[in-house]
């Protein structure tokens, strides 16, 4: 089939969660179809990872995407005046727009493939009706949970009062959205579940026109870390421009920290990723921004953490971890999604005292540390790689082939 992939993000390199799933069901597509592949791009994005993806598409196209804090004030008064959710509207660029009209116009496509919720206002945007390509949508998270739980957590009433509201039109916006697609992929049971709830489709049809395919890796490019005899480090590694790794950083640094060091004095925590908040500061705490050659810092990590307390979707950093060998804590939303096991290929705590517990538990025993990360990199090979699980793509687009799909509403 002819495909045109629509992506919110650059999907190489392989440095953030979305870019991983954008990256390998772009790998497992194009030994089938012809994928034309239309993204945003950042002033960061480099011309070799553009070339690198050109090397495997039919064809690449590329619209900017400019953000400042100007242009989201007048994006969130947009959406305050409008009950649009502000994540939606603050990337509605005309220019992509533009060009998927462009692109559909020319009758080329059979398949409009939407990689995350973000792109698909852009998946709609030609309104071509029932004549028109097929529209499959890939929901990397049942987004209103993000806001929800963000809202939650949060102390500042403001804060919580506009969350409390952006969870709220998000899911009104977000259960409409997928009414409008053939197929909607979710890549866990749990976020279908959490959408279903609040969606007047009928759980019957939404299962006919639904499927989960979790988010995989390519287990195969990493080897277990050779990691050095001392290991205090606990280790951190997420973007910190996404709000729920703040929250769950900040709360860890605040509340769990010094617990651990009040056992163990030279415990580290090393928060590694792009921009850092200015909180995270003081004794014990190392902020090293993004890095391109992790190697260092794992070899010296003792416990990776995934202190996350909203979110929605799978935790790809969970897999990169079980990938590398590392022992992983996390709390329950952390492995949400995910095919683990508390005290098998990982350690499960939700409050500050479980979860230093945890962390000092793993720190001071090498051989439970050993058996996490011997049975969590077994489990990331036998559940999630990409060359096997992801066969699962075949049977979407051949339902699509027969016209075996749920009518658009």
């Amino acid at each position: 089939m002819r495909i045109l992939f629509l992506s919110q993000v650059l999907p190489y390199p392989l440095d953030a969660g979305p870019k991983t799933r954008s990256y390998f069901v772009l790998r497992h597509l194009v030994q089938s179809h012809e994928v034309t592949l239309l993204t945003f791009v950042r002033d960061s994005d480099r011309p070799e990872d553009i070339a690198h993806l050109t090397e495997l598409c039919h064809e690449v196209h590329t619209v900017p995407m400019r953000r400042s804090p100007a242009r989201d004030a007048k994006f969130l008064a947009q959406s305050l005046l409008t009950q649009q959710p502000f994540l939606i509207i603050r990337d509605q660029v005309p220019e992509m727009t533009d060009k998927v009209r462009q692109l559909v116009a020319t009758g080329s496509f059979d398949v409009v493939h939407a990689d995350q919720l973000w792109m698909a206002q852009y998946a709609l945007a030609p309104n071509s009706g029932s004549s028109g390509p097929n529209l499959v949508l890939d929901q990397h998270n049942a987004v209103h949970l993000i806001p929800k739980r963000l809202s939650e957590g949060e102390s500042n009433p403001v804060k919580r009062q506009f969350l409390a509201r952006e969870a709220q039109v998000m899911t009104t916006y977000e259960v409409e959205t997928c009414k409008y697609f053939d197929h909607v992929v979710w890549v866990t049971e749990e976020d279908r579940c959490a959408l279903a709830a609040w969606s007047d489709v009928g759980k019957n049809k939404a299962q006919t026109s639904s499927s989960i395919i979790p988010i995989c890796t390519d287990p195969t490019l990493t080897s277990p870390v050779e990691r050095t005899s001392d290991r205090q480090r606990v280790t951190f590694l997420g973007g910190l421009h996404w709000p729920p790794n703040v929250q769950g950083v900040i709360w860890f640094a605040t509340d769990v920290l010094p617990r651990v060091r009040a056992e163990i004095p030279d415990a580290v925590l090393t928060v590694i990723g792009k921009s850092p908040p200015r909180e995270l500061e003081g004794e014990g705490i190392e902020v090293t921004g993004y890095v391109t050659d992790l190697m260092p810092y794992l070899a010296e990590t003792g416990a990776f953490i995934v202190p996350l307390h909203a979110g929605g979707g799978m935790r790809v950093k969970i897999l990169d971890a079980w990938g590398w060998g590392l022992p992983v804590v996390s709390t329950t939303i952390g492995a949400e999604g995910i095919r683990a096991q508390d005290g098998n290929d990982i350690l499960i705590a939700d409050t500050a005292e479980t979860f230093a517990e945890a962390v000092v538990r793993v720190l001071r025993d090498p051989a439970l540390a050993q058996r996490l990360s011997e049975n969590g990199r077994q489990t990331v090979l036998e559940a999630y790689d990409w060359r096997v699980i992801y066969s699962a793509w075949d049977e979407v687009y051949r339902s699509l082939e027969r016209g075996d799909y749920a009518v658009r509403f």
